[in-house]
């Protein structure tokens, strides 16, 4: 119990913390966590380090300066705190010196924000070098084929990053509500504040700087849909506490790719239909990804392969996000 509400604990890892506070002061070996908590059945080190992580987690812990269970590197685990014993009888009560929950402060939300942030950057990473290649194996009547891939890389990746830092800032932000599924909220409206503002920019910058501007370009409604969809794939990828990160980055991902394939069915465009929609406003542009439709049975960059493209855009972003999230949660531990 913490300030009298029931902690969250599944039955494994709550007799992994009992064995720990009846061995309190004194080392737990990974075969004794095998014997008495598992009984016997192989797990591996992953298994054991993190459900270590839960507990401390739960505590409040930090492996780093820890004031409740200690590592002992290639070894095992160690309770450290104070342990009170009272009642009588061959099962007695154990009661610890637990503190309140940790705070959630802007340090977290900058760190998690920003670790979300670092995830999407990748994901454009991988993006643009995909478009990039497809455009610069179109042949150019003036060459330029790594120009074109230069350009698209950097293009994507920058584009991701701004609409990651809406995203990654939203989900992140919504820690103080405490509730699992405001990462939904915090997320959609993340990507759509970015999503509207970029728009907003980049319209104006086509129009001063060319004199028209393609005004079906990625902007706030797709970046709510978008957003609300990798928020959700946070939530969901969250709830299974014993589930390996692999499988969370797997769930966050195929939320992530119905939330790409629904923007373009609603009239949207992500990264790939307005890369295309660009080329058509300004037909002196060598930027072709046409042949892409070939490959889905699909007429030039038509519905079919927005669908696809948007679908596995999705499914890169939200799992980028996700995993960088979780990944920072876990290091950090915090309880968001």
């Amino acid at each position: 119990m913490r300030n009298g509400a029931a902690v969250e604990l599944n039955a494994r890892y709550f007799d992994a913390l009992v064995l720990l506070l009846r061995e309190s002061g004194k080392l737990v070996t990974k075969d004794r966590f095998l014997d008495e908590v598992w009984s016997g059945v192989p797990i591996t080190d992953e298994a054991l380090t993190q459900c270590v992580k839960t507990l401390r987690r739960q505590l409040g812990d930090d492996a780093a300066n820890p004031r409740f269970i200690e590592t002992i590197p290639k070894h095992g685990y160690r309770f450290v705190a104070p342990v009170d014993w009272v009642g009588a009888g061959t099962e007695p009560i154990v009661v610890t010196p637990i503190p309140p929950t940790s705070s959630y402060s802007w340090r977290d939300v900058v760190l998690l924000g920003g670790a979300g942030t670092i995830g999407v950057g990748i994901a454009g990473a991988i993006g643009g070098l995909f478009y990039g290649f497809v455009a610069a194996s179109q042949p150019m009547e003036s060459g330029g084929g790594a120009s074109m891939l230069f350009v698209l890389l950097w293009l994507t990746v920058v584009v991701a990053l701004v609409g990651g830092v809406g995203v990654s800032f939203g989900i992140a932000a919504a820690g103080f509500a405490r509730r699992g599924w405001s990462t939904i909220v915090g997320g959609a409206l993340g990507g759509m504040a970015i999503g509207g503002i970029v728009k907003l920019l980049g319209l104006d910058a086509f129009s001063l700087l060319l004199g028209r501007s393609p005004d079906g370009i990625t902007g706030a409604p797709e970046g709510l849909l978008l957003g609300g969809a990798v928020g959700l794939g946070a939530w969901l990828a969250g709830r299974p506490r014993s589930a390996t990160r692999r499988r969370r980055i797997a769930i966050a991902g195929l939320v992530g790719a119905v939330g790409g394939v629904l923007v373009p069915l609603i009239g949207g465009r992500l990264m790939g239909g307005s890369l295309d929609l660009l080329a058509q406003t300004f037909p002196g542009s060598h930027l072709r990804l046409g042949q892409l439709g070939t490959l889905v049975g699909d007429r030039d960059f038509g519905l079919v392969t927005q669908l696809v493209t948007g679908g596995v855009e999705g499914a890169l972003f939200a799992a980028c996000i996700v995993g960088a999230l979780f990944r920072a949660r876990d290091r950090l531990n915090v309880a968001a």
